[in-house]
């Protein structure tokens, strides 16, 4: 049997790499040649080059046991839209500066070979945000994001955003934008414009303006059981879902945003706590630490 012939019911993983990484389809198939042997079969995204993997729009959801992500985690992003609907969990290796998605310490691919046949990994779920666009009486957009929905100025003007929570009126900004994080992407865009850190395990939801011209415009922590409609007061303005998924906005457009019904797997081989990938990351200083 060649790796092209999947058996019904045999074992089988999608593999998601940054096309433009030659060192990320070269773990791949190595990773490949190390499960073949133990009757797995293969599938990636057409483009991604790996020898011998069928496309993924081939898959059958009920055979693949796990998804391997090789890149940083904008490779991550487009593997939770591959993996989203069927609940196959994301085991990111992360091949070049640590991320938040990804191990941290990175194993070799004989460990992560192992890990994948013994089936010997952990899951975490991690929190999405449903969105929705209203023009009018119709719904013209829907999506979700890992990260973030963001609602951003398609000019150099200020965009005019009319902020309500659970059908209250909360306030009326003029900004560069808003931005509406779970805990996930929290230590992503929200970070960079001056949100807090949320542990991925506390289920809440981030809201920040972005260089609002308003007295009130600092960051908020919202209830994930709560509804955030933005009314679109200017001319235009963009909305994107975790920078992939992207709508122009009309003036008039409504936009709700809440905690999408499904949610995203996160897999790891050595399981690492979020206090040790903050240090990883951003190379915090922790010497003379008196911990056991």
């Amino acid at each position: 049997m060649t790796r092209r012939e999947s058996t019904k019911g045999g074992r089988s993983i999608l593999f998601v790499i940054n096309p433009n990484r030659p060192d990320a389809r070269s773990v791949a198939e190595k990773l490949s040649a190390l499960l073949e042997p133990a009757g797995f079969s293969f599938f990636a995204p057409s483009e991604s080059g790996i020898s011998g993997a069928q496309d993924v729009s081939l898959k059958d959801n009920a055979t693949v046991e796990i998804a391997v992500v090789l890149g940083g985690d904008g490779t991550m992003l487009r593997g939770a839209e591959l993996a989203r609907d069927s609940q196959i969990p994301l085991l990111g290796i992360n091949l070049g500066h640590v991320g938040f998605l990804a191990e941290v310490d990175k194993p070799t691919i004989e460990e992560i070979a192992q890990a994948i046949i013994d089936k010997r990994f952990t899951t975490e779920t991690r929190m999405l945000l449903s969105y929705s666009v209203e023009r009018g009486e119709k719904t013209v957009a829907t999506g979700w994001a890992l990260n973030e929905v963001t609602i951003e100025r398609n000019s150099s003007a200020m965009v005019q955003l009319f902020l309500q929570i659970d059908s209250r009126p909360l306030s009326r900004w003029g900004c560069d934008g808003v931005i509406c994080a779970t805990p996930t992407g929290s230590t992503a865009y929200a970070f960079s414009a001056g949100g807090p850190v949320v542990w991925p395990e506390v289920d809440a939801l981030v809201l920040l303006p972005i260089s609002a011209h308003a007295l009130f415009s600092r960051p908020m922590v919202v209830s994930p059981d709560s509804k955030i409609v933005i009314d679109i007061e200017s001319e235009r303005a963009l909305l994107l879902g975790d920078s992939l998924r992207e709508f122009l906005l009309l003036e008039g457009d409504r936009v709700a945003i809440t905690k999408d019904s499904k949610n995203v797997k996160l897999a790891h081989v050595h399981e690492t706590l979020f206090s040790d990938r903050l240090v990883a990351k951003f190379k915090l200083p922790i010497e003379g630490w008196r911990g056991e």
